[in-house]
C-alpha cells in the first residue's frame, strides 16, 4: 500500500491485479483495476492469483512483489480424516513468484514494465533460506511481505522464515534486461532482531525504513512498528493494536502530514462500512 498526492495504490492477495483509489477529500474511493498481465508476462497468465503482498512507489516507478510462498490447504476440525488429507496437500501457484517494476505515466496510468522470476530458485541454494523454500509460507516457510527502496537499493521483507527469532530482509541488485525482464545480479541478507517476529510490511520514512513486524505463522499478534536505517539493527517505535481472530496489522503507508495509515487483514466487523469500505487506523509515529 502506498499513498501519493492524489490517491492510494493497493493490492489484494487473491488476484493478479493492483488497484488505484482516488482521494475524494473524505476517503479513498473510485477504485480502478490494473491487470498485471497487461503490462508484464506472468508465469501462469492473467487470471491465476499472484498473492501480491507489497507495493512501493518511488521516483515514478511502481513495484509489486508476490509472496513467493507455497500454500497448504486450509482445514476445519470437524472431520479428522479430511483434515489430514487437506494438510497433506501443498500447492505451488507460479504467479506468486514475481517481482514487478512498472513505470507510472501519470497519477492513474501505468506503462509496460518488467518482471523478475526465479528468485525462489536462487534462494533454494542459500544456506539460510534454502531449506525454507520447500515449506509453505504459513508454516514459517519462505513468505515475502513488503517491498520498498532506499535510493537504488531494493528491499524485500520476509514474513518467514524467522530463524531462531531473527527476521530477514533481502536486498536485491536487479537490472532491466530490456526485454520486459528483470535480471537478479546479486542479493544480500539482513538479519534483524525483532523479538521473534517477521516482516509484514516495509515503507520509507525519512532517511530510513519503517518495518511493520508481526508473527510469521497464523497467530493474532503481537505486532510492532520498528525503524531501520538499512544497516545494523532496527529500533522499537511502538506496539500496534491487534484483535483476536481479526484485525491483524498487514499494511501501512506514510501520509503527507507524517502520520501513518495502518490497514488490517481479517478486519473486524466494525471496520466495514455500509458503502462497502474498510476503515483504517491513522496513528502518530
Amino acid at each position: 500500500m502506498r499513498v501519493d498526492a492524489s490517491g492510494l495504490w493497493v493490492a489484494g492477495d487473491e488476484t493478479a491485479t493492483i488497484e488505484r483509489l482516488t482521494w475524494t477529500g473524505e476517503r479513498y474511493d473510485h477504485e480502478r483495476t490494473f491487470h498485471l498481465a497487461d503490462y508484464v508476462d506472468l508465469p501462469a497468465g492473467r487470471d491465476d492469483e499472484a498473492d501480491i503482498e507489497g507495493i512501493a512507489n518511488t521516483d515514478g516507478v511502481l513495484w509489486a512483489v508476490g509472496s513467493h510462498s507455497l500454500k497448504r490447504r486450509k482445514a476445519k476440525p470437524a472431520d479428522p480424516e479430511k483434515v489430514a488429507r487437506r494438510l497433506a496437500t501443498v500447492i505451488r501457484e507460479p504467479n506468486r513468484f514475481i517481482v514487478v517494476r512498472l513505470p507510472l505515466e501519470g497519477p492513474d496510468a501505468v506503462g509496460k514494465g518488467a518482471v523478475l522470476t526465479g528468485l525462489a530458485d536462487v534462494l533454494a541454494d542459500d544456506p539460510h533460506l534454502g531449506p525454507f523454500t520447500a515449506i509453505p509460507g504459513k508454516d514459517n516457510g519462505l513468505d515475502i511481505e513488503g517491498v520498498t527502496l532506499l535510493g537504488e537499493r531494493v528491499f524485500l521483507g520476509l514474513r518467514g522464515p524467522v530463524l531462531r527469532g531473527w527476521g530477514v530482509v533481502l536486498e536485491l541488485d536487479v537490472q532491466d534486461s530490456g526485454r520486459g525482464r528483470l535480471r537478479l545480479r546479486s542479493f544480500r541478507k539482513h538479519f534483524l532482531d525483532m523479538g521473534g517476529l517477521g516482516v509484514r510490511d516495509l515503507c520509507p520514512y525519512g532517511d530510513g525504513l519503517l518495518i511493520l513486524a508481526g508473527p510469521s505463522m497464523s497467530l493474532d499478534g503481537p505486532a510492532t512498528l520498528m525503524l531501520w536505517s538499512g544497516e545494523g539493527q532496527p529500533t522499537f517505535v511502538r506496539d500496534l493494536p491487534y484483535g483476536v481472530g481479526c484485525d491483524h496489522p498487514e499494511g501501512m503507508a506514510v501520509l503527507g502530514d507524517g502520520r501513518l495509515m495502518v490497514v488490517y487483514d481479517s478486519p473486524a466487523p466494525e471496520r466495514l462500512t455500509p458503502e462497502g469500505g474498510v476503515l483504517a487506523d491513522i496513528i502518530t509515529i
